[in-house]
């Protein structure tokens, strides 16, 4: 066996890869039972192989809210998607952190949205899409003018035995011939790599990922692998044992199979609570794409948020680059106004209720700095105030504060806990909990108090607004 030698720029030293990974064409399917026995929770075992954190040096964000999130949702009209295609636009900013956005591109209205965006001539997200492979469908593909398709491609013994009775050398031709057809008409596969958490990961998808590239050198044309965890089993810890360990998933791709960064993208579900977390987690140990959808719309219990991963790679860069974030807010109203879609209040960065406090001795310390009990800066930042809930809790320092935010008063004209005002509304809400009420007191009650207890208060405060 030859051994390959060279020199490895980011550590600056020679490195080896004496290892082949070969399909192993096994007669019945690794299902991992010690993991996955399905009558209890699927369990994370750990055998202590640690594998070397190396995040890209370029990283960014690709949105699949047009096709694998429209599957979990009524489906948007055209100019609900093509609305939604200039605000992630608008979002991922000139250096295109929204890197691309997929698309179907079945029916005509499909067809419809797809050149509708086109037509946009914006440079981000790049429209691509996902088709069955099928001859017709790549030259549906190239007929449209777009560059790249998803292709799917299941690497697990469960969709390879079970749902596709097939044998993994037989599931491996099948689809590196269907990757062949996109190359002979000019067409980037992305290959997606479905349930590769429960996939035999030496077995199977090392060596597929190995032929891909093979094929990627041979063309000259890029092959893209996304690596789809499917059912949420992916876990981050450090020591995880395959196929569960998404650090593992991510250098192997990139050691064994020598896929460059740019080429590796996650799409994870949130089955388990894990999703942003493994994206994340994905990111840092070399992968430069992560596949999300806005507000984490998707099968199931949904895909990565798109808007929490934007959030994440400011945290982690220490930049936006570019990006707009308060756009995050005119998607969450959008989705609530004009698609009527029901964002849980304590969503964040999205919900109603995300930094809104309800506590009274919170309230006290967001009047005297709201950085106290703020995670950040989000009326710059995602022009949304922090903001109180006014309930049998709130205190004086509660209602000072709301009234403060909800006016927008500027700080030479805040009032305090102690303005009579205050008082008089305390007393007016505290008599309505001491009758019997349980719900928080609305905005419109507030406004309504204020109205009765001092009109010229009411109008002085409403040109503030």
């Amino acid at each position: 066996m030859k051994e390959h030698i060279f020199y490895n720029e980011r550590r600056n030293l020679l490195e080896t890869h004496n290892f082949t990974h070969t399909l192993q064409d096994v007669e019945e399917p690794h299902l991992f039972r010690e993991m996955f026995d399905y009558e209890t929770i699927p369990k994370t075992l750990f055998n202590f192989t640690h594998v070397p954190m190396r995040c890209p040096s370029e990283i960014w964000i690709t949105d699949t809210t047009f096709r694998d999130g429209q599957q979990a949702q009524q489906p948007f009209t055209v100019e609900q998607i093509v609305h939604l295609y200039k605000l992630l636009s608008k979002l991922g900013g000139p250096n295109g952190l929204v890197r691309q956005s997929e698309f179907f591109i079945y029916s005509d209205k499909d067809k419809e949205a797809v050149n509708r965006c086109l037509d946009l001539g914006l440079e981000f997200p790049e429209v691509t899409s996902w088709i069955r492979a099928s001859e017709k469908d790549f030259r549906l593909v190239k007929e449209i003018g777009l560059k790249e398709t998803g292709i799917l491609v299941s690497c697990s013994d469960y969709h390879i035995f079970k749902k596709m009775n097939l044998t993994r050398k037989q599931a491996m031709d099948k689809y590196l011939g269907v990757v062949k057809d996109a190359l002979s008409i000019g067409v980037r596969p992305r290959c997606h790599f479905e349930d590769i958490t429960r996939a035999d990961y030496y077995g199977f998808v090392v060596p597929f990922a190995t032929a891909l590239k093979e094929l990627m050198d041979e063309s000259g044309i890029p092959i893209k692998i996304r690596c789809c965890d499917t059912l949420g089993y992916g876990v981050s810890y450090p020591g995880a044992a395959m196929p569960r360990s998404v650090p593992g998933i991510i250098y192997g791709l990139n050691h064994y199979a020598e896929i460059p960064s740019s080429l590796l993208e996650w799409h994870g579900h949130n089955d388990f609570y894990k999703v942003v977390t493994n994206a994340a987690t994905a990111w840092l140990y070399g992968c430069s794409g992560v596949n999300c959808s806005l507000l984490g719309i998707g099968e199931r219990t949904g895909n990565c948020p798109l808007e929490a991963m934007a959030i994440e790679y400011a945290s982690l860069r220490g930049t936006t680059d570019g990006m707009d974030l308060s756009v995050i807010t005119e998607i969450g109203e959008y989705f609530e106004n004009e698609l009527g879609y029901h964002i849980p209040p304590r969503t964040p960065f999205v919900g109603r209720s995300f930094n809104l406090t309800k506590a009274g001795i919170h309230a006290d310390g967001m009047l005297k700095d709201e950085e106290i009990y703020n995670i950040f800066n989000t009326e710059k930042i995602l022009n949304r105030p922090p903001l109180v809930a006014i309930d049998s809790h709130s205190g004086l320092a509660g209602i000072a504060f709301w009234i403060n935010a909800y006016f927008n008063l500027p700080d030479n004209k805040k009032i305090d806990k102690h303005d009579h005002i205050v008082a008089v509304i305390k007393e007016e809400i505290d008599k309505q909990y001491a009758e019997g009420r349980n719900t928080v007191i609305s905005d419109e009650e507030i406004l309504d108090i204020i109205a009765r207890i001092d009109k010229a208060k009411y109008r002085k405060l409403m040109q503030h607004k």
